[in-house]
């Protein structure tokens, strides 16, 4: 059952239980009661549930719960009490439609004070659920990610440190020692600092993209090495791109894919462009276009062997920013491969 469906089940099932209590409770205090006072309990258990949906809304909608705690509190305390006045307005509004309104009884300050208490302390009870409920659940989804990043970690650390790119690298500033020897000096400068940046950013959940474009370019610099004239590779980054965060070793993973299955598949090699622009909602769109073509797409759920790339790819966004984030990869024409990522500007739910 998905978060949705769980919580409009809890709904309708604690508003439906203090509507059972209350029809219990008023058979108790009197001698019958009406069909037309049943349903009375029934409606009124109805707006309690639309109204604390809409106090759902709010919280979600102004990202409350990233207030401080006396600013939530405060805010939640005056949303409960204008509910419990509404409340109050609207049980009266329905008891005088179904007929059943007594002004000599219902309008006395007594009743009307009860009830708006009754009523604040119905939507305390609900406040305190969601709010305990929604730490548990951001506290369950903190450790699924430290989980899955403990997981990436070693993945990418195996990925920049498996000894066929070691043996590539170093194989290349081999051949440039004697010929080229400030380009040799280059090239190892470039390989420690791709070591070193897979050693410093295990811990980190998300690092600034000018951090890892520089990464990428001191990579496909020694692919470039090694590819020679066969790798062609074109940036177009827009200014406001810099200005975000992204996940590390991600666009890392997507260009060494690229690589990979595109680039070193080809006889005559091949074209890699990245390309990275703000899109009209503050989101970040990293494109990566790559000389191939994808017979048959690519598997982006996990591995049972604890696989690396795409798949982790995905679960990171996933994780880090729920819907807000969005991949694909897909053919452009015979002649090229692209792979697309969304990335929100905002917060992410869990900054280390």
């Amino acid at each position: 059952m998905n978060r949705i469906s769980l919580y409009w089940l809890l709904q309708i099932l604690g508003w439906g239980s203090i509507a059972i209590i209350q029809i219990s409770l008023a058979t108790l205090t009197a001698d019958e009661i009406s069909s037309v006072q049943m349903w009375g309990f029934i409606i009124i258990a109805f707006c309690y549930l639309l109204s604390t949906h809409f106090l759902r809304y709010i919280f979600k909608r102004y990202d409350w719960f990233k207030l401080s705690i006396s600013q939530l509190l405060f805010q939640s305390v005056l949303a409960m009490l204008a509910l419990s006045f509404a409340n109050i307005v609207a049980q009266f509004l329905i008891n005088d439609a179904l007929g059943i309104l007594n002004p000599e009884e219902d309008f006395k300050v007594v009743v009307i004070l009860s009830n708006l208490l009754m009523a604040f302390l119905f939507y305390a009870v609900w406040f305190l659920l969601y709010f305990v409920f929604h730490f548990l659940d951001n506290y369950n989804t903190t450790l699924k990610y430290e989980a899955k990043i403990n997981q990436i970690r070693l993945n990418h650390l195996k990925s920049q440190l498996n000894p066929h790119f070691i043996f590539n690298a170093l194989n290349s500033v081999r051949a440039l020692v004697d010929e080229d020897p400030d380009k040799a000096k280059s090239a190892i400068t470039r390989i420690s600092n791709i070591l070193r940046f897979s050693l410093m950013m295990d811990k980190k959940q998300t690092i600034e993209f000018e951090d890892e474009l520089n990464t990428v370019r001191d990579y496909l610099t020694l692919e470039s090495i090694r590819f020679e004239e066969r790798l062609q590779v074109e940036y177009n980054i827009e200014d406001e791109a810099y200005n975000y965060k992204i996940p590390p070793m991600m666009l890392q993973t997507i260009v060494e894919n690229a690589i990979k299955h595109g680039i070193s598949n080809l006889v005559k090699g091949g074209i890699i462009e990245i390309k990275c622009r703000e899109g009209l909602e503050d989101d970040l769109y990293i494109q990566v276009k790559n000389s191939g073509h994808l017979d048959t797409p690519p598997s982006l759920k996990a591995k049972a062997d604890g696989g690396h790339g795409l798949s982790n790819t995905v679960q990171r966004l996933k994780l880090i920013y729920g819907d807000r984030a969005s991949f694909r990869i897909f053919n452009s024409g015979n002649q090229f491969v692209i792979t697309e990522i969304k990335i929100p500007k905002q917060k992410v739910t869990f900054e280390s």
